[in-house]
């Protein structure tokens, strides 16, 4: 039996948790030093408090302090911390994942490094390995519209693995997939790693055109349209410009991932707030109140920067990018105003 060993016991650690059982792994979880609480619900028979729903039957789990333990002999490393978290956890736990096969990345963000160079996940996680002389091995992008509960439940999931190496994400499509989370595989790593943190971003948006009906009592489906339609162009010409394929944000890792993280989610929610009336300010100090992490949020400013620095030739085509970054700093002007100007067609 296959050993995989997951770090982080969040909402998609421990969701994936399910289609691994199911799948025929051995299937490890370990929590960092703030996930302890997380971990006390699932000793306890309880439902996860991020998901709601039982931890999957036959996971071990393993606390902050017994990383070592839980790295021990394991084929696979799942690495599904939140972004921020991802240089400290992937420091930590570098010599076993240096023994694996594969180290699996389901946390989606963008990491400065200590030059203030913004990269994609993996690369943040190449740069360190290389700064250790430590030798690391394939990487596989876990993206796509899965709602962590639902996958939890078991309910019927598509999800996208990525690599650089075809045939890795397509081995690990087949080891990982069941009768109900069914796996895309590519070779387009870059793709994947650009839809994880830009739906997140855009997804604001579309949680602010919901909220805009709910503070003004009429709805803003057709601004939403919109926006949905400028965020799937930007990813897409944003991957692009880095080397990905077009279609990528057309699929699963882009439309996709979009379409459901805009039905639903932190990212959604914080969006609602802002456009039912509340301040960006304002509203993600309630959702920190709430443990609620909103990633879109870091990931607007850190995808700014990005932009600047490897693709400022096309900074001006990615006018919803900006209009978010703006509503996020606390613009004065109406979000109805900023977004309109930001996806709606310009005069031919």
């Amino acid at each position: 039996m296959a050993k995989i060993t997951i770090l982080g016991a969040g909402a998609m650690g421990s969701g994936i948790c399910t289609p691994l059982i199911n799948a025929g792994w051995e299937v490890r979880l370990w929590g960092t030093w703030l996930d302890d609480h997380l971990l006390d619900a699932c000793e306890a028979g309880k439902p996860h408090p991020r998901t709601n729903v039982p931890l999957a039957k036959g996971v071990k789990l393993y606390r902050s302090a017994d990383l070592n333990k839980a790295l021990d002999g394991s084929d696979v490393v799942v690495m599904s911390v939140a972004s921020g978290g991802v240089p400290k956890v992937t420091e930590m736990a570098l010599e076993g994942i240096s023994k694996v096969k594969a180290l699996w990345l389901t946390s989606k963000g963008f990491c400065p490094d200590e030059n203030g160079k913004i990269q994609l996940l993996p690369e943040a996680i190449r740069t360190i390995a290389k700064l250790k002389g430590v030798t690391i091995p394939p990487i596989v992008a876990i993206a796509g519209p899965v709602k962590a509960n639902e996958c939890a439940e078991g309910k019927p999931t598509a999800t996208i693995f990525g690599c650089k190496d075809l045939d890795v994400s397509r081995k690990y499509a087949r080891e990982a997939r069941t009768e109900v989370y069914c796996i895309e595989a590519t070779d387009d790593e870059t793709g994947v790693e650009i839809c994880a943190p830009m739906k997140n971003v855009y997804a604001i948006a579309l949680g602010i055109a919901d909220g805009l009906e709910e503070g003004t009592g009429f709805p803003h489906h057709n601004l939403k349209a919109a926006t949905f339609n400028q965020a799937v162009k930007e990813m897409s010409l944003l991957g692009q410009a880095l080397g990905a394929k077009p279609e990528t944000a057309y699929g699963l890792a882009g439309v996709g991932d979009l379409e459901v993280t805009g039905l639903s989610g932190r990212n959604k929610v914080y969006g609602v707030r802002i456009g039912r009336g509340e301040t960006a300010k304002d509203a993600l100090a309630e959702m920190e109140r709430l443990e609620q992490t909103v990633e879109g949020v870091p990931a607007a400013g850190l995808a700014t920067t990005f932009v600047e620095q490897s693709a400022p030739q096309i900074k001006d085509q990615l006018p919803l990018l900006r209009a978010v970054h703006e509503i996020l700093a606390g613009s004065s002007l109406s979000v109805v105003k900023i977004l309109s100007e930001a996806v709606l067609p310009k005069m031919p």
